[in-house]
């Protein structure tokens, strides 16, 4: 289930641009960073949903 690793750490890293960007006062790293994190942030809770982490068999 590596996907779901690779979504989780995206999105985390989004957070911290997220954070970053409403710290430095910049709207448009604030709008980047916060799409990044919706898109991965739930297509890495659907994926678990889905899947099941670990994966079921």
């Amino acid at each position: 289930m590596l996907l779901v690793v690779i979504f989780g750490l995206v999105a985390l890293l989004a957070v911290l641009g997220v954070l970053r960007a409403v710290r430095q006062r910049n709207i448009l790293g604030f709008l980047l960073a916060a799409a990044t994190l919706g898109v991965f942030g739930w297509f890495t809770v659907m994926t678990v949903i889905t899947s099941g982490y670990p994966t079921a068999h």
